[in-house]
């Protein structure tokens, strides 16, 4: 097969289990997004349950549209495993025993210490002239299946994977990859910038000039909670080609009102933004939390290594526990209430204070969805910093409609983004 003819492809996965939602279906966005690092452009992701007529119904219309379709499940021994039956017969192929698969299979099953049922032959069942991928990490061997010269699927591929997660990525890393680099002339590279404080529809106004020229890389925003993501992405005939792409369009965009929002390029999430600037200058962060409850402490420690910088938390959600842990004043809590920026500010400067760290950053607001009032509604939440920077108290206004859990993670973001605000001298 000529290596320049994949440049579409569909995902298809199979399984009755996926459409009763009885199992998240993480294959098809696993192997979307590994297409389109090799420069493959994923036209659709379908499921089909384990009905031979509707499965060969769904590859028939996916490979008229696509080049090369990705098939995952139905490979195993049982009776409703029927992937690779209906492929070989829509392909006009009869299945052959592969002796090397056979003999992995068998050796998987010593390797276990269990008996080999007979069903599991059928699982080294090859349709003739198949390339075919061993399988180190189950039974299943997959396999690429391409149309005969002459034939109606001339020059299109089904490549068949099994359906557990576990076995479909490692193949697809370590013997699809290398298969389908070989046959793709082109790859996918793409950066991602992490915006805060300017939403979707704002940021995608400012760059809209930008979007329209810039055909090669392309720019899409993406919105997630409090904050927007901004996906630079180049079509090149090497890494190196496409990261350059990239950054000459990433230095445009910092040129705009949108890059005073910028926070990070690949850099994850903001908490992974906030340990690398901390760990570069050597500085620390200690976090006064209520109304979150200890989330920025927990998002904070999911990252390994955050030890260099983190130096802990106080969990404060009574107001007796905020004077005696943190020190805020009773007459603060009395006259202006905990929900306050007096009081935001105070737990900030407390725990700072108390931990000797560089940072200290405040949470305390009205997550719902009860506990709010006419002039506190539920959403209002005060941000507090305070450093050898300065410091400063924010006021958020999030909507009652939202729910807690959204309420919570916003304004740990916006705790976390303090941080970098007051280092950028905004």
């Amino acid at each position: 097969m000529d290596k320049k003819m994949i440049s579409t492809a569909e995902v298809l996965c199979v399984g009755t289990e996926l459409l009763l939602g009885e199992v998240v279906n993480t294959n098809a966005a696993y192997i979307s997004k590994e297409l389109a690092a090799l420069g493959i452009s994923v036209y659709r992701e379908s499921v089909v349950g384990d009905n031979p007529a509707r499965l060969a119904e769904e590859l028939r219309y996916a490979l008229s549209r696509a080049d090369l379709v990705i098939m995952t499940g139905g490979l195993g021994p049982t009776c409703d495993d029927l992937t690779k039956e209906t492929a070989a017969e829509l392909f006009g192929l009869g299945l052959v025993m592969d002796e090397y698969c056979l003999g992995e299979i068998r050796r998987f099953f010593e390797k276990m210490g269990r008996a080999m049922t007979e069903n599991n032959e059928k699982q080294a069942l090859i349709p003739e002239g198949s390339f075919v991928f061993t399988n180190e990490w189950g039974t299943a061997p997959g396999m690429a299946i391409t149309g005969r010269a002459g034939s109606e699927l001339e020059g299109k591929t089904a490549i068949l994977l099994p359906g557990v997660p576990r076995e479909m990525r490692n193949m697809f890393n370590y013997r699809v990859r290398p298969y389908l680099r070989e046959r793709c002339p082109y790859t996918m590279v793409s950066r991602n910038l992490h915006i805060i404080g300017m939403g979707e529809s704002a940021v995608e106004t400012v760059l809209r000039g930008l979007m329209d020229e810039s055909e090669n890389p392309t720019l899409a925003p993406y919105a997630k909670d409090g904050e927007t993501r901004l996906r630079v992405t180049a079509k090149a005939e090497s890494r190196e080609e496409g990261l350059k792409m990239c950054d000459e369009l990433i230095e445009a965009i910092k040129t705009t009102k949108v890059g005073e929002y910028i926070y990070g390029v690949d850099v994850d999430t903001m908490e992974n933004a906030v340990i690398m600037s901390l760990r570069e200058d050597g500085e620390t962060l200690a976090v006064a939390e209520s109304c979150t409850g200890g989330l920025i402490s927990k998002r904070i420690t999911d990252i390994s290594g955050a030890s260099d910088v983190f130096l802990g938390g106080a969990v404060t959600y009574a107001n007796e526990a905020k004077v005696k842990m943190l020190g805020v004043s009773e007459v603060s809590l009395e006259k202006y209430g905990a929900v306050s920026e007096t009081v935001a500010a105070e737990m900030a400067k407390g725990v700072r204070l108390a931990l000797g760290a560089d940072f200290g950053v405040s949470v305390t607001g009205i997550a719902g969805p009860g506990g709010g009032t006419e002039e506190k509604p539920v959403g209002t939440v005060f941000v507090g910093i305070d450093s050898k920077y300065g410091a400063k108290v924010r006021k958020l206004t999030l909507s009652s409609m939202r729910d807690r859990e959204y309420i919570r993670n916003v304004s740990a973001t916006n705790a976390l983004s303090m941080i970098l605000e007051l280092k950028r001298g905004k």
